[in-house]
């Protein structure tokens, strides 16, 4: 039995893409992940990264629509605090996104608490 944090193995099957390195770092720049998803469906470590990219980024748009209601519901000052705790929490994604890219390049996964859960289920 795995725990949350083993990574799923990788894929034995599929054939490997000549280009895999830059479809995995397009695979995390939001919306370009859909290039890799699209093109690559035979190599399935490409797609398993476009998947992850994909779902990471319905996780942030989702995180982006909630900052701003909950900025527009509890006014300007308290606002801006949100605002600004946010612009920290925008920095961690980022720092998130060039981890996955960094391991993506050199073979491995990484494993973002559910989202990659949810992402397997794709």
């Amino acid at each position: 039995m795995a725990d949350a944090t083993t990574p799923p193995p990788l894929p034995t099957g599929g054939t490997q893409s000549s280009n895999r390195g830059v479809m995995i770092v397009l695979s995390y720049l939001w919306l370009l992940a859909l290039v890799p998803l699209l093109v690559e469906k035979e190599d399935k470590e490409v797609q398993w990264h476009a998947k992850h990219g994909i779902v990471l980024m319905l996780a942030e748009i989702v995180f982006w629509i909630a900052v701003t209601i909950v900025q527009m519901a509890i006014g300007t000052i308290l606002g801006c605090v949100v605002g600004l705790l946010s612009l920290f929490v925008w920095l961690a994604i980022v720092v998130v996104h060039i981890m996955a890219i960094v391991k993506g390049v050199n073979g491995s996964r990484l494993i973002v608490p559910g989202v990659s859960q949810y992402a397997d289920k794709l």
